[in-house]
């Protein structure tokens, strides 16, 4: 497996990491745990060493698989988790409030070491940026935790360019986690070169489009009750539809390089920037396999043109996420 480094950071990871967010929490009911512990060992043992959890992500449940599963690999991985919302007491709510206050952020952490059984975390986020709380507050209670020896890097995730600067001017950021992808090219506007002028690097979420760019998506597709792309606009029935153009595109340059469809999508990112560390979602052994894969194809100059060419015809239909979901998201 390839290693890449986030930014100017001296934490070197895997190319590609392994979201394990669905493991738990949000693409319907919670995977077998044995099954999941399984499938995580595995990934370490193919080269995987950068796994990403949150404690909002069941709540806690995720954080506790994470830490049970790679107990016995401590001193070869890392672990990036989150704080940042303040999960519901009752465990119903998905999302609940922000709460990014420097005392909250403490009690987070504490938390997150228990479940995690880690002595310091290697990557600690900020899930969403709290409008409430002055970045400054946040970068500097992150800052203090550095010093007591309790978390080693700090991130932002979905934060906007003036908030990345404002914290990084306190204590430098080493990741940005957001959403890109070949059908969420935001980031690059703005994001990436910011970025790449401060030394951060970059964590793509949902690289292959929350699943629909494996080709394996399309309008007759049936999600589970509490799967919650029943709830983004993007997946309802017209706009996966419209968008299957898209995946017929990536389809058409897999079999030229006999790969898969999600394959160039992750070589797709891979080959945007040295400092960007995909991390896709998985519960099944063979995508694992799948995904690691990506890492060996390789996308030249002309191929890279050839695609931007061709994404560039193609509009994506429908918003990612849910309007609650769009208001917490730093411009």
């Amino acid at each position: 497996m390839q290693k890449r480094k986030l930014g100017n950071s001296n934490l070197e990871v895997s190319a590609i990491g392994l979201g394990c967010m669905g493991m738990s929490f949000s693409y319907g009911p919670p995977a077998d745990k044995e099954e999941m512990i399984s499938l995580i060992r595995s990934a370490v043992d193919r080269g995987i060493t950068f796994f990403d959890t949150a404690e909002v992500y069941g709540p806690f449940t995720n954080e506790e698989l994470v830490g049970e599963a790679l107990a016995p690999f401590r001193n070869q991985v890392a672990i990036a988790t989150k704080f940042g919302f303040r999960p519901a007491s009752n465990g119903e709510s998905r999302w609940s409030e922000l709460d990014s206050r420097p005392e909250h952020i403490k009690q987070a952490v504490e938390g997150s070491l228990k479940r995690l059984k880690v002595e310091a975390i290697d990557l600690l986020y900020q899930h969403r940026v709290d409008p409430n709380v002055p970045i400054e507050d946040v970068a500097g209670a992150v800052k203090e935790l550095i010093g007591s020896g309790k978390v080693k890097h700090f991130g932002l995730s979905e934060a906007g360019v003036q908030t990345i600067r404002r914290a990084h001017a306190v204590q430098p950021v080493t990741a940005l986690q957001s959403e890109y992808s070949l059908w969420w090219r935001e980031p690059e506007a703005e994001i990436l070169p910011t970025i790449e002028e401060l030394g951060i690097g970059f964590v793509p979420f949902s690289p292959l489009g929350k699943g629909f760019l494996t080709g394996k998506i399309n309008e007759t597709t049936t999600f589970d009750s509490s799967d919650f792309r029943n709830t983004i606009p993007r997946f309802s029935s017209e706009a996966r539809k419209a968008n299957q153009v898209l995946v017929d595109l990536l389809g058409k340059i897999a079999e030229q390089k006999q790969a898969t469809p999600a394959q160039i999508a992750l070589a797709w990112l891979l080959a945007q920037k040295p400092w960007i560390v995909p991390i896709p979602g998985t519960t099944k052994p063979h995508r694992l396999e799948e995904n690691i894969g990506a890492v060996s194809v390789e996308l030249t100059p002309d191929d890279l043109r050839d695609i931007d060419y061709a994404a560039s015809k193609i509009t994506v239909q429908g918003a990612r996420y849910p309007e609650k979901m769009e208001q917490m998201i730093d411009r």
